[in-house]
Order: structure tokens, then sequence, then C-alpha cells
């Protein structure tokens, strides 16, 4: 089992998967001291070689058990598309490996409940990498929320929204297998509720609280002939829109599309209550939150109010693992998540609400 208490010896992590999102990886765990990129890991050779050159990664591997018995690793980030997440976390806990994952944790609710289980009797640190956590605007919200700010919560609204079908802002999906790959239920994609949605759930719950019922509609619309380009069948949700029920009462709506043109990455969080409402709009501020409430409600009046700087999950994740500590969101927080993701896909299917 992986255990790295030593201040003078860097965590040694590894890389699984080198395609879009391992860039990202590597570039903010190098922002972390006392962190070492050991080794990387893509089925495609070529793929994880170019990858390794282009970021001075000492070993590369094909096969994550070759990876796990000869790169010496403490720990692993999977960056690998959603169907791999639950068998290459399990491989590596298995081996005593501490694990931050990418993003649904897992396809479903036991799969990903089977992660947070075996992570637990690992003893190691696991993190799924809801990244919006990164946002000090988000921690804010919370924080006011559970103070009371708000009094007793009766509606939330979010959305998150993405433009990526309609502009080329990050290249052309259709040339692109990252983007090709989440359009299609075969290559893994659980579709946009799986991949973004994901995180606007995370989002509006972390400080709204736990959903107790859910009444979704998800859609696909034709984008290619025959909607297939290749290999990639488009039969994956790209519009989802959830009413929802929270366990204390509010009642709100969660919805996310990659047809939202104008919107490259925008996330939104309303909160209102009985003594006033808050306001998140990434595309105005990730640092700082808007509330209206106590003396402001008379005059519609809404105050900004800056919120305390965090560090980022890959800080965190190197963090815990020096210290033997614990760290949020971890495993669990992900598989309650995902109840909430495999009660939106059964309520799609059934056309009526579900409890969660």
């Amino acid at each position: 089992m992986s255990r790295t208490n030593s201040k003078s010896r860097p965590v040694r992590v590894a890389i699984i998967g080198t395609g879009l999102m391992a860039h990202t990886h590597v570039r903010l765990f190098r922002q972390v001291r006392g962190c070492f990129l050991a080794a990387a890991c893509d089925i495609d050779r070529a793929r994880v070689d170019t990858f390794c050159r282009e970021h001075h990664i000492p070993a590369a591997f094909t096969s994550v058990a070759d990876l796990l018995a000869k790169s010496h690793c403490d720990a692993v980030s999977i960056v690998a598309p959603d169907a791999q997440h639950a068998p290459l976390a399990l491989q590596c806990l298995r081996a005593g490996k501490h694990v931050l994952c990418e993003k649904p944790l897992a396809l479903n609710a036991t799969d990903a409940r089977r992660m947070a289980t075996a992570a637990r009797r690992a003893g190691v640190v696991h993190l799924v990498n809801f990244s919006y956590r990164n946002w000090p605007c988000l921690h804010a919200a919370a924080e006011l929320v559970h103070r009371g700010r708000l009094g007793d919560l009766r509606h939330v609204e979010a959305n998150y929204l993405q433009s990526w079908l309609l502009q080329d802002t990050w290249g052309d999906w259709r040339k692109t297998p990252g983007f090709l790959w989440r359009l299609s239920s075969r290559h893994g994609s659980k579709g946009v509720l799986g991949d973004i949605g994901v995180h606007i759930v995370d989002f509006a719950t972390y400080p709204a609280g736990p959903i107790k019922k859910v009444f979704a509609q998800l859609q696909v619309y034709a984008k290619a002939p025959r909607n297939r380009i290749g290999p990639y069948r488009f039969d994956a949700n790209d519009s989802a829109v959830l009413n929802v029920e929270f366990a204390n009462g509010a009642l709100g709506t969660i919805h996310t599309t990659r047809w939202a043109g104008g919107h490259v990455n925008r996330l939104y969080l309303k909160i209102s209550g009985t003594l006033g409402s808050l306001e998140i709009d990434s595309e105005r501020s990730t640092t700082s939150v808007r509330i209206c409430a106590g003396r402001d409600l008379a005059k519609a009046r809404w105050r900004e109010v800056r919120a305390k700087p965090v560090p980022d999950i890959h800080h965190r994740f190197i963090a815990a693992i020096r210290s033997s500590g614990t760290e949020q969101p971890d495993f669990d927080r992900g598989a309650e998540v995902q109840k909430v993701l495999d009660a939106s896909f059964q309520s799609a299917a059934r056309g009526r609400p579900v409890k969660v």
C-alpha cells in the first residue's frame, strides 16, 4: 500500500489516459510542490509516447498492470473515457494507490459505490475531479446557505451551458475523437448529462443539499448524416432538463446542453430562500457571489461578496496524501451524485418522476 508521509520525498503520480483532459492534469500537478509526474499510460503507444515527450514524463506504458508493477508510483490520476473509470480505479485501489478520478466517477451508482467501498478499505486518498469545486464562489455560496443567510430554501435554478456543437472555439468536434466519443453511448458516453450534467448537479447540491426526487427529459438532436461519423453513432443525449425536489423541500430546475450558442462554458446558480437569494454566474465572476438578503430585500438591492481563495483539487489531493488525511469531494460524494444521474436516466425512460 502506498504511503508518502515523508516531506523530503515527492509524491509520484502516474497519469492514466493521455487524451485532451490529461494535458490539463499535467499542468495542474506541475503547479503543486512536492509532486513528481513519474509515468503515463494509454492503450495507444504513439499517443502515450508523444504525451510523455511533450511533458517530459520519464516512463510510458500501454498496460495499467505494467504501470502498477514497474513505475513505483504512489498515486494515479485517471483521465480515461468514462466507461473505464470503475475498472481502472478498482485495479489501482487493489494495488494500494491513491486515486484522483475524472468525473463521472462511474457509469452507474452501483459501480460508484463499489469504488467508494474499495477506496475506504484500501485506506488511501480518493477524490473525484469535480473541478468547479476549485472556484471560491461555490464555497462562499455553501457557507452563506449553511449559515442560514437565505433562511429556509425554496427554489434553486442551475444550468451548465456549452456550445461546441455550434462553435469551434475548442476545435472542430467532427474531427476530434475527444469530442466524438462524448456523443456515442457505444464509446462509453452518458451524454451531456454524464459529461457536464454531473458537474452542475454537484454545483447545485453542494450548497443546496441532496435531491430527493427528479423528473428528467433528455434529448438527442441530429448532428450529421445518419447521425454518425465513422464508428461514432450519435445516440447520447446532448440536452437535459431536470425538475427536482430537494430533501429540504425546495424545488428547482437543473439543465445542461451543448447547443447554447454564445456560451462557451457557463455555469449559473441561483438559490432562493425565505430570507433572500444568492447568485453565481461564471461569465461574470468565479471569485465572488451576489446576494440580496436582509435589509436589501425591500429595495431588491444586490451586493457582491468576495470569496476567500481555495486550493484546487490537485493541490488538495497531494496535500492529503502527504498528511495521510482525507479530502472532499471523495468517492462517496461521487457515488451520491451518480445516484441523481441514475434516477434521471430512469425518469427519462419511464416518463415520470423517480425517487433518488
